[in-house]
């Protein structure tokens, strides 16, 4: 804690994990990501009826948790570095923002996050999909753990798709294959998007847990409801409200503010905080995807092991991000038990004819989806919404999120990217979902940037408008990549970590 005091506030509780892993067992919805974790009044998940209001051509609808540790209690744990060019988008493509920082800024504290959270990854691999052979992006430092090794599938896929070209990936993750700081290794239960039933998977409540043991006060089912400016502009105190609507007011030097991309944005316009660009709330961005199935000409057995793994990334770069929205790629390793059966019972199959449709396209199913890149927009924006409150009177949120041609271009060659790859793997296609879908990467509403007219945040995550207020959160983020943003936040906040403590 470097000698400070801090006190951390949750609006959600504090739940051990052999209690979700038990409403996961009972529960009779294990495809609703949220359905094991707490959805209380106070405090409600995404799913609750109301919460979210979209009115745009997309509905944005993230799997959003309110607990200590937050919605990384399920995610599948990939954790990617940005590359060098994500950080100058404008700059050489001509679209979207820079960032007001560079790759080589922040490389220092993803090696501080890689370490902190035990990614397993590899180090000889060019994640950019333009250098092969080569490692990249440039590393001071070699990931914590070593990648496990390909399961069967993503053998076959390297075999059958690199000499034609595409560049298969390993995916670096939190979810590793060797004991890590008092973590398991992962035993392959392919559980991550729901819970991790043995704690292998990373998820923010062990660092919460961390700064307790520390010296940092941990106030749960605390929902913060306040904020108060002070003199010079500077925040003077926050207030939070308990389940029962009880008032709490807390002053202290610097504040941080973390509780997720929407969140945090309507906790800012609610209180009129940090806004004098009017970007509080806006340039919303989303990983939205595609997504296809498709029947291997031999058994690969998916469901076994980790639940992520090959990634596809010969369109993560290039010229073309001038024109339409580059991609990842990546073959989802579930278990495809229950999507298979309910196709089948569907078409009508029973009795034996059920049984052998799921054994023969369990041993063969793969699946892959796809990450576009957005580029900012203001008109894409959260906001409160004064028409559904809480139990607490707190409001919802108003969602305006509209996909842009930038990435419908995008959208259009990653469709025919599908066909040949299906192509190389002699795959029998089943299904395209060329209909957008969620993939809950939130990033903008708190937007960094160098010019305090068109930004919320600076490249310290610190607000222009208060110097003693932080964000730390993946909407700060200025132009989104196609890779998952949390390792990239987890810099970040480590970097404003530091500041903090040299200041207060």
């Amino acid at each position: 804690m470097k000698g400070k005091s801090v006190i951390l506030l949750e609006a959600g509780p504090n739940v051990p994990r052999w209690k979700i892993v038990e409403n996961f067992r009972n529960s009779g919805r294990h495809y609703d990501h949220n359905d094991p974790y707490p959805n209380n009044p106070w405090a409600p998940t995404s799913y609750q009826p109301g919460y979210l209001a979209n009115d745009g051509n997309f509905a944005e609808i993230p799997g959003m948790l309110k607990l200590v540790g937050g919605t990384t209690w399920h995610w599948g744990g990939a954790t990617w570095r940005y590359i060098p060019n994500d950080f100058k988008l404008n700059s050489l493509y001509g679209v979207g923002r820079d960032w007001p920082i560079s790759y080589d800024d922040l490389e220092p504290y993803y090696v501080r996050a890689e370490y902190a959270i035990g990614v397993a990854g590899s180090d000889v691999e060019d994640q950019s999909g333009k250098n092969p052979g080569l490692s990249y992006p440039p590393r001071s430092k070699h990931y914590p753990v070593t990648s496990e090794a390909d399961v069967f599938s993503t053998s076959l896929i390297r075999e059958r798709l690199q000499p034609k070209g595409h560049v298969v990936i390993h995916e670096p993750t939190v979810r590793t294959h060797k004991p890590y700081d008092g973590r398991p290794a992962c035993q392959g239960n392919n559980n991550c998007d729901q819970v991790c039933p043995i704690g292998s998977l990373y998820n923010g409540s062990i660092h919460a847990d961390k700064a307790v043991r520390n010296g940092a006060k941990l106030i749960s089912e605390a929902v913060v409801h306040k904020i108060t400016k002070g003199a010079n502009n500077k925040i003077e105190s926050i207030s939070y409200l308990t389940p029962e609507g009880k008032e709490h007011t807390l002053k202290a030097k610097a504040f941080v503010l973390a509780a997720h991309s929407f969140e945090t944005a309507k906790l800012m316009l609610m209180n009129d905080i940090g806004n004098s660009s009017d970007m509080v709330g806006r340039n919303l961005m989303d990983h939205v995807g595609m997504s296809f199935t498709f029947l291997a000409d031999q058994p690969v057995w998916s469901g076994r092991g980790p639940v992520q793994q090959a990634t596809i990334m010969s369109w993560r770069d290039g010229p073309s991000r001038a024109k339409y929205s580059a991609n990842k790629h990546a073959f989802a390793n579930n278990n495809p038990q229950i999507d298979i059966a309910k196709r089948a019972i569907a078409e009508g199959l029973m009795g034996q004819e059920l049984d052998d449709r799921i054994m023969d396209w369990s041993s063969r199913w793969l699946y892959m989806y796809t990450f576009f890149e957005p580029l900012p927009n203001p008109a894409n924006r959260v906001q409160p919404n004064p028409n559904w409150k809480d139990s607490l009177g707190i409001p919802g949120i108003k969602v305006h999120f509209d996909i842009d041609d930038y990435v419908k271009v995008g959208g259009q060659h990653a469709l025919q990217q599908y066909k040949e790859i299906a192509g190389l793997m002699n795959g029998k296609i089943i299904d395209v979902n060329s209909d957008f879908e969620n993939h809950d990467h939130l990033m903008g509403t708190m937007i960094m940037g160098a010019d305090p007219k068109d930004s919320v945040v600076n490249g310290e995550c610190r607000t222009f408008d208060h110097d003693n207020l932080f964000v730390a959160s993946v909407g700060v983020i200025p132009a989104a990549g196609v890779v998952n943003p949390t390792l990239t936040a987890v810099a970040l906040a480590i970097r404003t970590a530091d500041i903090i403590a040299k200041e207060v």
